[in-house]
């Protein structure tokens, strides 16, 4: 594969799960991110941590507190509860599906009425070799937009598209609040309209049109 960039941006994300039409309308009920988060059906076993999060960025803490509220009314489990820290505001769920979601703010305080707009949407890859990943990505031509050593890389994204994000695979799993053993299939699939592959952990990137 060759990401140029003109190519990098990622329109969507899949997730497979056994009941597809449980898991979208779960997304629906929770969210709302309509064609950002598609489905697909998979028995693929899996068991414990997939090595991958997904965050919503959001603008204020009670941005955050209605996006979990939806999530737990429609199914979804505590993980980390939000709550402020040195950085913000956030807390993580697990779907029904599984999937980890961190929901969080920069901000400690309101600072406007309640909305529920999401502001970007993060995957954030747990790694096993930061650095090895980030050379595989930037020998794909995804530039660099944030990078702390072998702890933290942030991918350029184009606006409205979903942002790329590094962590190793231990700390993206104690960043969400759970343990890093997991095997089986990660059931998540990176939309983009570049070339199909497949990078050093697994994590596949699926050609799309939209």
């Amino acid at each position: 594969m060759n990401i140029t960039a003109a190519q990098t941006a990622i329109p969507a994300v899949t997730l497979e799960a056994p009941d597809a039409a449980a898991t979208e309308a779960f997304y629906a009920a929770a969210f709302g991110l309509g064609d950002k988060i598609r489905v697909r059906a998979s028995q693929a076993p899996t068991s414990g941590f997939r090595g991958f999060v997904l965050s919503l960025v959001v603008s204020q803490p009670s941005t955050v507190d209605s996006l979990i509220g939806t999530a737990l009314d429609a199914g979804a489990t505590v993980i980390k509860p939000a709550k402020k820290s040195f950085w913000g505001y956030g807390g993580v769920i697990q779907a029904p599906d599984g999937v980890l979601w961190k929901i969080a703010t920069s901000n400690k305080k309101d600072s406007g009425p309640l909305t529920r707009e999401v502001d970007d949407i993060v995957i954030l890859l747990g790694v096993e070799n930061v650095k090895a990943t980030k050379q595989f990505y930037i020998d794909q031509g995804l530039p660099v937009a944030k990078s702390f050593g072998s702890k933290y890389v942030e991918f350029e994204a184009p606006a409205g598209s979903i942002k790329l994000a590094l962590y190793s695979r231990k700390f993206a799993a104690k960043d969400a609040g759970v343990d890093p053993e997991g095997t089986g299939a990660h059931r998540f699939a990176i939309n983009t309209n570049a070339a199909p592959c497949t990078d050093l952990d697994g994590f596949d990137w699926e050609t799309t049109g939209a």
